[in-house]
């Protein structure tokens, strides 16, 4: 892995040139003109810091926790799919690279890893695990117990795909899923089997994305299951507070990296209006976009007790495996803390809790 690799756009570059044209394709695609999945970077230079200044900052603290699980630095790995395109052993290496710096991971329905072998490798770190929640609920109380037994923390549960976003420049003619160029999803392949056993990738794949999921679900997960759940995917006032009305246990704000509907907000200018919803009554995670420890400062400034790391991660991958999502994880960890010091604050807390720390730019016309 190259010393030259310093930001973590430099990780992006590189895996560019490391993966193959399918490989890149399919982690960077974002839904029709791909609006949202600009946004979500784009956005944050609308939020603007007021920092404080002349304060100890020798000592910061940015250790909080998630779903109940204490983690050193508020950065974790969120659900992607598909981990055999960037390294050989896929989502092992992710975990292994999560649990070396204490962190957490949240493992996709559709690894190419199974629960279980991710467990096995990665024993100590803390992983939830991701579902969907469809017609055929035997499949998925299944796969639930299997998360149980492996020794999952939780589940964070997607609610934003009941079909598939139109990722059209993903398949050229409109139509093919192209799995033959991915390696098969043995985590949810392990699942369907025991009651779909003549189903297939693509079959299995299309299984997951069902429109006739509907809120009442979540009551039902929480019936067969007493790990905590997080629902990821809400964007409005009113789905937090549907969320909180079905207990969850917390919400992560995210547009799906815009790779489903195509022309929302992007998720750092959804935060806030969540965070209001909620009033404290679950936490509040984040994913969208983060680029950059000053990202991250400003999402949990937002209202956000942590958040969730997507493509970067993948990026790493593709660089240097395990030791490549190690680094990308300790460049963000390491810019926060150097953003948090420079900002004037000492702990995640004082960064929420200050007012007026983070801005949108509109407040400084607003001055005028």
């Amino acid at each position: 892995m190259s010393a030259e690799l310093i930001f973590v756009e430099d990780f992006k570059k590189e895996a560019k040139k490391k993966v193959s044209p399918f490989g890149w394709g399919y982690y960077s695609a974002g839904s029709v003109g791909e609006q949202t999945v600009h946004e979500n970077c784009e956005a944050y230079k609308r939020w603007r810091f007021r920092p404080r200044l002349l304060r100890y900052v020798s000592e910061v603290d940015i250790s909080t926790t998630v779903l109940g699980s204490n983690i050193p630095f508020p950065i974790c790995i969120a659900p992607t799919a598909h981990h055999a395109i960037a390294c050989a052993e896929g989502e092992v290496e992710t975990a292994q690279a999560a649990e070396s710096l204490g962190t957490g991971m949240a493992l996709s329905i559709y690894s190419n890893r199974t629960m279980e072998e991710v467990a096995h490798q990665a024993p100590k770190g803390t992983k939830w695990c991701h579902v969907q929640i469809v017609r055929n609920r035997d499949l998925i109380k299944h796969y639930v117990k299997r998360a149980e037994k492996a020794g999952y923390n939780g589940f964070i549960v997607t609610i934003d795909q009941a079909v598939l976003g139109n990722r059209h420049h993903r398949y050229p003619d409109g139509t093919s899923f192209a799995f033959k160029q991915l390696h098969p999803s043995t985590n949810l392949l392990e699942s369907t089997k025991h009651f779909m056993p003549h189903m297939n990738e693509i079959r299995a794949f299309l299984h997951l994305t069902d429109g006739t999921t509907e809120w009442d679900s979540l009551d039902w997960l929480r019936s067969i299951t007493k790990l905590p759940i997080a629902v990821k995917g809400i964007l409005t006032s009113e789905m937090a507070l549907k969320a909180v009305e079905h207990k969850v246990d917390g919400i992560i704000v995210s547009n799906h990296g815009g790779r489903q509907l195509d022309g929302t907000f992007a998720s750092i200018d959804s935060l806030p209006e969540v965070v209001k919803a909620v009033n404290g009554r679950c936490d509040v995670y984040f994913d969208g976009g983060i680029r950059k420890g000053t990202d991250i400062a400003k999402a949990i400034a937002l209202g956000a007790k942590a958040v969730f790391v997507g493509r970067p991660i993948l990026w790493g991958l593709i660089c240097g495996g395990k030791e490549g999502a190690q680094r990308v994880l300790e460049i963000l960890r390491d810019e926060l803390v150097t953003t948090m010091q420079l900002l004037g604050v000492k702990s995640l807390d004082e960064l929420q809790t200050t007012p007026d720390l983070v801005v949108h730019e509109s407040y400084l016309f607003s001055k005028l």
